[in-house]
């Protein structure tokens, strides 16, 4: 950023899949990941396989804990388990959640294309309320089956319209994509939008799908060991990176989440002119 260039507002970004209420023991892993999250205190978080009861949800029980705003979404990827696995999945929604540090305006519902699947997921979006830098957050998930290809690019493609639509803020998308940036289902994105972790000079061997937790899912072989969670921000929008990382500890000997959460230290402005 030039010297005696505007001023840009400083805050932390994560993205999270967060695994629903799926093994192992989803309550000794929300522990460990509100341990994570106290420690890290984001100024806004991307919650993916976020669950949400009548009343609640986990973004709401998070927000509460930081004193932040939440809002949730449903349905999200994957389907929820028929029959369910055991009793505290019973009658519980998976969807995607937004946590933020300033106001929350009134989430819009976006459904991502499918031609496989009976229910469409969707994606979240909605106007953060900073008061000097108003944004727009996207958050969402994507297809993974190999088989299903076709709707993977297809919910990329609909994610990088979303991204780069012009509503007079920047534009940011936290989501579990499915795909590092090296693979065909990332290119719609890569048009539009500036990946934060390049910008930030995060680790290129980093991953946020490891094989190196015991209860990844191996069979997932398009997306175990890659870098497959983001955060971007639209083309344009004027944005200094300061640091890009993911955790990878667990908490007390438990992975929080078959998935890393990405970190990015950001400076954030409304003008037209990317800053690196």
């Amino acid at each position: 950023m030039p010297e005696g260039g505007p001023t840009l507002a400083r805050m932390r970004l994560i993205t999270w899949n967060v695994l629903w209420r799926f093994e192992p023991d989803w309550r000794a892993r929300e522990g460990a990941l509100l341990t994570v999250l106290e420690r890290l205190r984001p100024d806004v978080l991307g919650l993916q396989e976020c669950w949400g009861v009548e009343g609640g949800s986990q973004a709401h029980l998070i927000a509460d804990r930081l004193g932040m705003h939440a809002a949730f979404l449903s349905p999200s990827l994957p389907p929820v388990p028929e029959p369910q696995e055991h009793p505290d999945q019973v009658g519980v929604l998976l969807g995607v959640g937004l946590v933020s540090r300033w106001p929350v305006g009134t989430p819009r519902r976006h459904e991502l294309p499918v031609s496989h699947r009976q229910v469409p997921p969707v994606a979240l979006e909605a106007r953060i309320e900073h008061p000097e830098t108003p944004f727009d957050v996207v958050v969402a998930a994507t297809e993974w089956e190999p088989d299903f290809a076709d709707d993977h690019v297809a919910q990329t493609r609909r994610l990088a319209e979303l991204v780069a639509a012009d509503t007079g803020v920047p534009r940011l998308l936290l989501a579990d994509l499915n795909c590092d940036a090296s693979q065909a289902e990332f290119a719609p994105l890569r048009a539009v939008a500036d990946d934060t972790w390049e910008l930030g000079g995060g680790d290129p061997r980093a991953v946020t799908l490891s094989s190196a937790v015991p209860f990844a899912p191996l069979e997932a072989t398009k997306e175990i060991d890659r870098r497959i969670d983001h955060i971007l921000v639209r083309h344009g929008s004027q944005v200094a990176v300061d640091a890009a990382c993911t955790v990878d500890a667990p908490v007390d000997g438990l992975f929080p989440s078959d998935h890393f959460p990405v970190v990015t230290d950001l400076r954030l402005g409304a003008g037209d002119t990317t800053a690196r």
